[in-house]
């Protein structure tokens, strides 16, 4: 059990009070892991802003990053999160625990993306010469790594976040794999 709490809107500054605000407006909710976030001053509205920014990559191509990733890291807050929002954007359940284990059967860009995205996290950034031509085979630019490696960084803060702070999941659980 966590001993990390989850502040309330009162417990937290003016700031992120209005944060608070835009996402309950947006979302419905604000999200435990970005509630938990607003202990800080800067970080909440840093990390929306990070996380917000334009990127050439598609809703669906994010979702799967963000599950491969969150699966290589071992964050159970986010994989349960972006189970629920892919599915949102047009994957079933099947498809995200495929995506989770790194693969697209599907979809062979989706699936070259997916396997470069674990790639890059499971070496540290290094990718093979092999894999970085597969990846520029299946139609991705040199922008598009650009953009991968930005996004592996956004999911990774929330990853990272969820396993040293072990807030309450507030999402469906995603199954084990």
């Amino acid at each position: 059990m966590s001993t990390f709490n989850v502040p309330t809107r009162e417990e937290v500054s003016a700031n992120n009070q209005a944060i608070f605000d835009n996402l309950q407006k947006g979302l419905g909710f604000v999200p435990n892991l970005y509630a938990a976030m607003a202990h800080s001053e800067n970080a909440l509205g840093s990390f929306m802003q990070f996380s917000g920014a334009a990127t050439s990559l598609s809703k669906k191509e994010k979702e799967a990053i963000d599950l491969a990733v969150s699966q290589l890291n071992e964050c159970r807050y986010c994989q349960s999160a972006h189970t629920a929002i892919a599915k949102m954007n047009g994957f079933t359940d099947e498809q995200a625990i495929e995506l989770r284990k790194g693969g697209a059967s599907w979809d062979a860009k989706l699936n070259t993306l997916t396997q470069t995205a674990r790639a890059l996290v499971a070496n540290q950034g290094k990718i093979t010469a092999e894999e970085t031509a597969a990846f520029y085979a299946a139609g991705y630019t040199k922008g598009n790594l650009v953009d991968i490696i930005i996004a592996i960084g956004v999911i990774t803060v929330t990853n990272y976040l969820h396993n040293a702070t072990d807030v309450a999941i507030d999402f469906p659980v995603a199954p084990e794999l």
